[in-house]
């Protein structure tokens, strides 16, 4: 029979939950974030937390330094419900699209201070425009092209300096520049990592020197992913830092060496629901509207299919991964195919660990909390979604 190890001290979950549901245990999660924290300051940086994996205003307000920002989004929908639960430092880390520019100075006029993202002359145009007819200057970041991943300008592109003129000269504001290492989640060693989140530091350092010989503004120096924060070893000239999967971490984090397996906050709980042992398989009530279709581990070296089988106390059983999802089933087996199964009455609740943290908690409408110290009664915290 195949048993979990041993996982003493854990959280108990509440017996009443209803399953498929949402587990985030308060305690890893806290310990994840004050790592990143103690990296920011190792580096001298500024941290600037990234707040679309969790999409919580209870989870900001202990993310973020003393709960107002600065804090990163993706969405404007993000931005709305975070400068209305008091964060007023909000970098919205998506390129621009002019149809939102109203959106954007309706939070700026509100208090917020939002800054928004953009690479190319169409977009500074846009948004100089949109500063002058709103009466609110709109401060931008050009993002940087560090390495080929998705958006961006080169360095050396001659349009840098033009687009930073449009911002400077023609209404908004050029606030500095940014960039994302994308390509760093394909990186497996930290050393690999390193190297990638000083390509990041240098492109951006490069761009704010053109900026600057152009006799431009550039005061903030964004550089960010999970891999390339926590593997940086020096970030000079940089202003500030972005990371957000690092709150939970998820097995695509482990599959690459950021983090352990035991670092990982979030799981869905989910019971048996039937099995099929001549064919080495278990069905859970747990499918990809509850874990999400993303198949992130499935080009590392280490495949998780849908994600990795845990106990209820959250102690991965060896080598049993959900290997397939419909809506609302999942199949769990082994991920040698040898069928080797445990036995897993009718009934029990199991943890799932998520391939894509950011993927998996956008299938919920909350998150559960196994909290960290007992006695704090039952604890829910409300998530959102939209743009």
């Amino acid at each position: 029979m195949i048993t979990a190890p041993e996982n003493k001290g854990a959280p108990s979950v509440p017996d009443d939950l209803v399953t498929p549901c949402l587990l985030v245990d308060e305690a890893v999660m806290s310990r994840n974030i004050e790592r990143m924290r103690q990296q920011a300051d190792k580096l001298g940086v500024m941290l600037r937390p990234h707040l679309k994996t969790t999409k919580s205003v209870d989870i900001a307000r202990r993310v973020l330094a003393e709960g107002i920002g600065p804090a990163t989004v993706s969405t404007l929908a993000e931005a709305e419900v975070f400068a209305a639960a008091g964060v007023r430092d909000i970098l919205y880390a998506v390129g621009i699209a002019p149809a939102k520019l109203q959106r954007v100075i309706e939070l700026r006029r509100g208090g917020c201070d939002l800054t928004v993202i953009l690479d190319s002359p169409e977009q500074a145009e846009a948004v100089a425009r949109a500063s002058r007819d709103g009466g609110q200057v709109i401060p931008a970041l050009i993002e940087i092209d560090c390495d080929g991943h998705r958006g961006g300008i080169g360095p050396s592109d001659p349009a840098l300096a033009e687009i930073g003129r449009q911002l400077h000269h023609d209404g908004a504001e050029l606030r500095g520049v940014m960039a994302h290492a994308g390509e760093s989640y394909r990186a497996e060693t930290r050393d690999a990592q390193a190297a990638f989140s000083e390509a990041e530091r240098q492109a951006v350092v490069s761009a704010a020197e053109v900026l600057r010989q152009a006799g431009l503004p550039c005061p903030v120096l964004s550089v960010g992913s999970t891999p390339t924060a926590l593997a940086a070893r020096e970030l000079g000239g940089i202003t500030e830092l972005r990371a957000g999967v690092y709150v939970f971490f998820d097995l695509f984090m482990t599959g690459i060496g950021v983090c352990e397996m035991s670092d990982i906050a979030l799981s869905v709980l989910t019971r048996v629901i039937g099995h099929q042992y001549d064919r080495g398989r278990i069905v859970i009530d747990a499918g990809w509207m509850a874990l999400s279709r993303d198949r992130g581990t499935a080009n590392q070296s280490v495949d998780q299919g849908y994600g990795v089988v845990c106990d209820e106390a959250g102690r991965p059983f060896p080598d049993l991964i959900v290997i397939e999802a419909n809506q609302e089933h999942g199949v769990v087996g082994s991920r040698s195919g040898d069928g080797a199964l445990p036995d897993l009455p009718i009934g029990t609740r199991l943890r799932i660990l998520p391939n894509h943290a950011c993927a998996t908690a956008a299938q919920h409408a909350r998150y559960e909390v196994l909290a960290s110290r007992s006695g704090t009664g039952r604890q829910t915290w409300e998530r959102f979604a939209g743009w």
